[in-house]
């Protein structure tokens, strides 16, 4: 279950297209960012009507790739928006800012990527796990408590009804207006 893929066309053993076409006549509709040296206006006319939602051809720069990713997953969550939100908790993808009932809330790195993966996934229960693959590379020591921590730290700065422990599933957001 992806939020968002980006496929290459040129796979060594099969044509990102063919991929591309299998996956949509088997019903995926995850976003699909394809990603490919094919720069030709018929290139991409094909790569979009085989299905992909947007189409990047190299050289690029990874700041575009990005913003492109987090648009396409916007509008596939149903939130074209740049603002996500729950209830009076307010949090801006562009500036970076949250607040609640108005008044601005700091918090660290971590804290924000985990906030925003919580309301991408608003009334759902994400898994310790999922959150720190989305926080952390792989190396990372899945043992180690910190994704408690910052949901403390968090509850300690929006308040503790913001994030609902699942015990032994995870976390979840809910909306409280729903």
């Amino acid at each position: 279950n992806y939020d968002a893929v980006v496929l290459d066309l040129g796979l060594p053993e099969i044509d990102g297209l063919t991929v591309l076409d299998r996956w949509r006549k088997e019903g995926k509709v995850m976003p699909v960012l394809v990603l490919t040296a094919r720069d030709s206006w018929s290139d991409k006319v094909a790569g979009l009507d085989a299905g992909a939602d947007d189409y990047v051809a190299k050289p690029f720069q990874s700041e575009e790739l990005i913003a492109r990713l987090r648009a396409l997953i916007r509008r596939a969550s149903g939130n074209a928006s740049s603002e996500l939100t729950a209830g009076d908790i307010r949090l801006d993808t562009r500036s970076g800012k949250v607040t609640r009932a108005g008044e601005p809330v700091k918090l660290t790195a971590q804290e924000y990527k985990l906030l925003s993966y919580l309301l991408h996934h608003k009334g759902k229960v994400v898994s310790r796990t999922e959150l720190i693959e989305h926080i952390y590379d792989q190396d990372f020591d899945r043992d180690s408590n910190t994704i408690e921590v910052f949901v403390t730290r968090i509850r300690k700065k929006l308040g503790q009804d913001v994030i609902t422990t699942i015990r032994g599933l995870g976390y979840s957001l809910e909306d409280p207006d729903a």
